[in-house]
């Protein structure tokens, strides 16, 4: 799955441009490098997301094209904030 999808449905970015956008500006590291949108993820990827002044940190744990709100929070592991 493309990075950027996956931002969108794992819910951890609301819409997929701004992911894209995220993405583009350098923004995500996927395993300490910077990553395009089109990457794709896969279980066991480490994510780090510069958010404004914050930094999230987190670690794939499934990669599933559909996910509802419940589940969305499954599919990644916060490492740190």
């Amino acid at each position: 799955m493309r990075l950027d999808k996956y931002l969108k449905v794992s819910r951890i970015i609301k819409r997929r441009t701004v992911a894209n956008e995220a993405c583009d500006a350098g923004r995500v590291l996927v395993n300490g490098k910077q990553a395009r949108a089109s990457y794709d993820v896969k279980e066991g990827d480490v994510l780090e997301l510069q958010l404004g002044e914050r930094t999230l940190k987190a670690q794939v744990l499934s990669v599933t094209e559909y996910a509802k709100k419940e589940q969305a929070g499954d599919m990644y592991r916060l490492i740190e904030e």
